[in-house]
């Protein structure tokens, strides 16, 4: 059964870790503000913080699971709060996964990040990224133990 899943990150730092996994077998990601397009997420930005929040809810639709990617700068970012609280509302699973060791567009990696404290407050569990197979089992237990 395909999942739809909801992902979380810091778009401008994490983008290009995020795409190197984005597609994961028997995964429907689905996009943080934009992901599927860009340019929806740069207009969003110019018309503030209501119509972000709209994309979001909108990404949010339908989703089972939320996988929160946590890069060097990802924690107290306020969309990625917004994120994980919408998650929450909705009763959707939710997990952590670490991507600071994944390659940015110029073969650089980042230290480790912090894991937002809204994660931690929710009791998410937190893994660091290994595979594509495991993330999948990652988000298939996340699911199953929500009863989702």
């Amino acid at each position: 059964m395909a999942r739809r899943v909801f992902f979380s990150f810091h778009y401008q730092r994490d983008i290009w870790r995020v795409n190197q996994i984005r597609n994961i077998p028997n995964v429907t990601g689905v996009a943080a503000a934009g992901w599927a397009d860009a340019s929806l997420w740069e207009e969003s930005k110019k018309k503030g913080d209501a119509e972000i929040k709209k994309l979001i809810d909108n990404g949010l639709m339908n989703t089972s699971v939320t996988v929160v990617f946590i890069g060097y700068k990802t924690a107290g970012r306020k969309f990625i709060n917004y994120e994980i609280e919408k998650s929450i509302e909705r009763g959707n699973a939710i997990i952590g996964v670490k991507i600071h060791h994944l390659k940015n567009k110029d073969g650089e990696t980042d230290p480790e990040g912090e894991v937002p404290a809204k994660l931690i407050a929710a009791g998410a569990k937190v893994y660091k990224y290994d595979n594509m197979q495991k993330l999948a089992d990652w988000i298939e237990a996340a699911a199953k133990a929500a009863g989702k």
